[in-house]
């Protein structure tokens, strides 16, 4: 499938919203308190909190078309957007949200191989980003492209303690 990357506007707002909800609904509630899940999705996927998010000029949320559909977006941070290295020569893959309708189809991996190609023209050393430790088909994802586990840190459902890998990709190895 041939995909086209552009740099999403404020006027596609709405639409990244009800992709990142939708997709992490479908990738997550079943394994989560209902009521921490739900105070979870009402303040991170707010339109106010999707916007100021797209407004930092730290990061760039990318919309994925095939033809005229959309069929998923990224978000990559830089800088002080990063929520953990926050170091100059790396870039943290935030988000990679593909819709349940256009999984299985190895858009991931397209996605994927583009966010590396951003970072090594950004003269970035490392991708990185944070994945749920319970969310073992991610984790194998990543380390078949190259993630290795570095350290972790808590991610909070709600008041839902959990724990994310974080994980790095090494661009010097491209």
């Amino acid at each position: 499938m041939e995909l086209t990357y552009t740099l999403c506007a404020l006027n596609e707002l709405e639409q990244l919203r009800s992709i990142s909800e939708q997709t992490f609904v479908t990738a997550f509630a079943k394994d989560n308190d209902p009521e921490d899940f739900k105070i979870y999705i009402k303040k991170a996927f707010a339109l106010e909190t999707i916007k100021a998010e797209l407004l930092n000029p730290n990061s760039d949320f990318y919309c994925v078309y095939s033809k005229n559909e959309i069929v998923g977006y990224f978000k990559l941070n830089v800088k002080d957007a990063q929520s953990e290295l926050k170091q100059d020569d790396s870039i943290e893959l935030e988000r990679i949200y593909v819709l349940h309708k256009h999984q299985g189809l190895g858009l991931g991996e397209q996605f994927l191989h583009h966010i590396k190609t951003i970072a090594q023209e950004r003269n970035k050393k490392t991708l990185w980003l944070g994945v749920w430790q319970e969310n073992k088909r991610a984790i194998k994802f990543y380390e078949r492209h190259g993630f290795q586990k570095f350290d972790t840190h808590p991610y909070y459902i709600g008041s839902d303690e959990q724990t994310d890998w974080l994980m790095r990709f090494n661009l010097s190895t491209l």
